[in-house]
């Protein structure tokens, strides 16, 4: 009998560890834990796979204080399969090294062969290191700072402080931000300086909004004239000192060997077309990010304040309310607001204010290529902006190069949380 009692022992022991591992007993907001049956972690509820005493136990250990980040996610987002939610989900591009993330249908950390669940190519991509994966090659967040604040001061052409009046009127809750309520009578813009939009690269980005169908599931067709206007915009913006820039620091950082070869890629990123869930090509980044979509009777996209004035002067944008004003005292600035484009309502369009179209095109092709499908922190002017480098779906177009793909925008979107110690402006 006593031979048995360790052996008792050590099954009740594990059976106690088990239960354990089936509440949030102890276990509140720890870090995901993937031999446990159900979660403790502050975004399990995200996830849906929380432990049953999860709002009893770890709720009320949450901090009260601390600022909730204001996450706006477009709605074909929050449909779509977790995999989708990342640049190339079933492959290893881009993502040598990186943190295990059980939301991946295959892996690329240093212990996916211990578990059988590396993705294919695995090897080819991580097993040395030559490439543009690899975390030999990878970009620091320093760097990112440190070019973000080149870019923000070489900046010449966006508003300044007299350019714009602004008039932003009723803030309300993001609770609220659903109930497309018209709480503000007068519109956002009492006043743009248009002299800004006589400026090359405003005029060559103005020339390319209406070029685009905006309802999804219709196919774009583009004529020789589209096309040359997007020739002309990337011309007028590769002469900016702000994209000259982002060249420079691309090339020193071995992601391109010339000009040309940066152009192409930024000529795909921005305007090469793709699906929206069926056959035809309906929709590229630029359309959706800039000039705003329609999908299932809602707005997706229009995140542009040169777009909000010009549609808001037409009489076609009626603004509502805003959840965020940044703190910045100059431009560009940020604002979360709620608006009706012609008959459909944005919950939550984020958009920086006043910035040059370059300042815009430079910051998310940046994060498009140091960060995809990732967060990227940014702090131009002293403030952190996060910018996500994506998501999006993986596509098939090889670049000329060194051998690396980079997809099409499969989406966009940009979530601007409240620094926990810097709050938005009251009005």
């Amino acid at each position: 009998m006593r031979a048995c009692v360790p052996l008792i022992v050590a099954a009740l022991c594990s059976l106690a560890w088990a239960g354990n591992l089936e509440s949030c007993a102890s276990r509140c907001n720890e870090k995901f834990n993937r031999d446990a049956a159900c979660q403790c972690d502050r975004r399990c509820h995200r996830h849906g796979d929380c432990c049953e005493d999860y709002e009893h136990l770890c709720s009320v250990e949450e901090d009260p204080k601390e600022p909730e980040p204001f996450l706006e996610l477009e709605e074909e987002m929050l449909e779509a399969p977790p995999g989708h939610l990342y640049s190339a989900p079933s492959s290893c591009q881009a993502r040598c090294h990186e943190a295990f993330d059980r939301h991946q249908p295959c892996h690329c950390d240093a212990r996916c062969p211990e578990f059988g669940n590396c993705c294919q190519d695995f090897e080819g991509l991580c097993g040395h290191h030559e490439g543009f994966s690899y975390s030999s090659d990878a970009i620091t967040k320093e760097e990112l700072q440190s070019i973000s604040e080149k870019i923000y001061r070489a900046d010449v052409n966006k508003a300044q402080k007299q350019d714009i009046i602004l008039n932003s009127q009723n803030r309300i809750s993001p609770s609220e931000a659903r109930d497309q309520v018209d709480r503000c009578p007068e519109p956002l813009f009492t006043y743009v300086n248009e002299k800004l939009f006589s400026k090359p690269t405003y005029a060559a980005f103005i020339n390319l909004l209406n070029n685009y169908e905006r309802a999804t599931g219709r196919g774009e067709h583009l004529g020789a004239q589209q096309l040359a206007e997007q020739d002309a915009f990337l011309g007028a913006v590769m002469g900016t000192a702000v994209l000259k820039e982002l060249d420079g620091f691309l090339r020193q950082q071995n992601r391109y060997s010339s000009e040309q070869e940066f152009v192409n890629d930024l000529k795909n990123m921005w305007f090469g077309l793709y699906s929206r869930g069926n056959e035809e090509k309906d929709s590229s980044g630029f359309e959706h990010v800039f000039s705003g979509e329609i999908k299932k009777g809602k707005v997706t996209g229009f995140h542009n304040w040169i777009r909000f004035y010009m549609q808001e002067k037409e009489g076609l944008v009626d603004y509502y309310s805003h959840i965020y004003d940044g703190p910045w005292d100059s431009y560009p600035d940020v604002l979360a607001m709620q608006f009706n484009w012609d008959g459909y309502y944005k919950e939550v369009g984020s958009a920086f204010i006043g910035s040059s179209p370059e300042f815009e095109f430079a910051l998310y092709s940046l994060c498009f290529i140091a960060r995809p499908g990732k967060l990227c922190q940014l702090s131009p002017g002293g403030f952190p902006w996060p910018i996500p480098g994506g998501p999006f779906y993986m596509g098939d177009n090889p670049l000329k190069g060194n051998g690396k793909k980079i997809p099409p925008f499969a989406t966009a979107l940009m979530w601007y949380p409240l620094p926990p110690n810097i709050p938005g402006k009251t009005t």
